[in-house]
C-alpha cells in the first residue's frame, strides 16, 4: 500500500533529509586517500547523533553500520570497516538518517583523487540519470516513466542498468511501496499522485548489469568486476512538480580531495 503524505509530513522529511545532506557534506571533507571507510562511518554516526537524529542504518535487519561504504565493483551495502581509501578508487556513501520518526534516505559516488575516463564517465552519467529520473516525479506521471528515463539515459551512454536492486518510498519506514526499478516501459505502472514519497536511486555499472553477493552476505557487486555508481534521492511528488527533500549542493559528480 501507498502512503501518501501531508504538505506538513514532507517537511518532516525535508529536516530528516537537511541532517542526511549536512553529513554527506561532513563526509565529502574528509574522503580522501589513506581515509578508512570505518572512520568515515564513525565520523557520520557522531554528527547525525549530534543532530538528535539517528542513523537508519543501524541495525537495520542486522546491518552493522551507520553509513554503506561500497568502493568500486562494489554496489551497494557495503558495510564500513577497513577498507583504506586509494588514489583512483571510487566510492558510493550511502546514508539514511531518522528524525523525529521520518526517514531521509540519499547516497553519492566520489571520485578519491583522480580516475579513469571511464570511471569518470560512470559517476556523471550515473548522476545526470537520477536528475532525469526526479524530472518526471510529477502527477499525472506514471512510475514508468521515472524508471524508463532512468534506463534511457544510461543506456545511451553504453552502461548498463542494475536490475536485480530497487527504489522504494519512504516516509515512517525506509522501506515502503512502490518499488522503483530503474528500468521499464512509459506510460505503464502505479500513477504518480502528490504526497507521494520516492526514493529514486539509480545503480549503474560500466560493464554488465549482473550482481553476485559477497561472503558477508550484504555487500552486493557487479557480476563481472566492472566498477559501479550510485546516486540516490529522497523526493515528493507535489502540485508544483518535483522536492528534492535530499539536494546536494554541489553537481556534476561527487568528488573529493586528491
Amino acid at each position: 500500500m501507498i502512503i501518501k503524505k501531508t504538505p506538513a509530513e514532507i517537511d518532516r522529511i525535508a529536516a530528516a533529509g537537511t541532517i542526511l545532506v549536512r553529513t554527506m557534506n561532513l563526509l565529502a571533507g574528509k574522503i580522501r586517500p589513506g581515509v578508512t571507510t570505518g572512520e568515515l562511518d564513525a565520523a557520520a554516526e557522531k554528527f547525525i547523533r549530534s543532530q538528535g537524529a539517528e542513523p537508519a542504518f543501524k541495525g537495520y535487519r542486522g546491518f552493522p553500520g551507520s553509513i554503506c561504504t561500497s568502493p568500486n565493483s562494489m554496489i551497494v551495502h557495503g558495510i564500513p570497516g577497513g577498507y583504506r581509501l586509494a588514489r583512483g578508487d571510487i566510492l558510493s556513501v550511502d546514508i539514511g538518517v531518522i528524525h523525529e520518526g521520518w526517514v531521509a534516505d540519499a547516497a553519492r559516488t566520489f571520485a578519491i583523487g583522480p580516475i579513469t575516463p571511464i570511471a569518470r564517465k560512470l559517476l556523471t552519467v550515473t548522476e545526470e540519470a537520477l536528475f532525469a529520473g526526479v524530472g518526471q516525479c510529477r502527477p499525472g506521471n506514471r512510475l514508468g516513466d521515472v524508471s524508463h528515463t532512468v534506463q534511457e539515459h544510461v543506456e545511451a551512454d553504453g552502461l548498463s542498468i542494475v536490475r536485480t536492486l530497487v527504489g522504494h518510498g519512504i516516509g515512517r519506514d525506509m522501506h515502503e511501496d512502490p518499488q522503483i526499478p530503474n528500468y521499464g516501459h512509459p506510460g505503464t505502472g502505479v500513477p504518480l499522485e502528490e504526497g507521494m514519497v520516492l526514493a529514486v536511486e539509480p545503480m549503474v555499472t560500466a560493464g554488465r548489469h549482473g550482481v553476485r553477493v559477497g561472503d558477508d552476505h550484504w555487500a552486493i557487486y557487479s557480476q563481472d568486476g566492472s566498477l559501479s555508481a550510485h546516486f540516490e534521492f529522497t523526493v515528493a511528488i507535489t502540485a508544483e512538480g518535483p522536492r528534492v527533500l535530499t539536494p546536494w549542493h554541489e553537481a556534476g559528480g561527487g568528488r573529493a580531495a586528491a
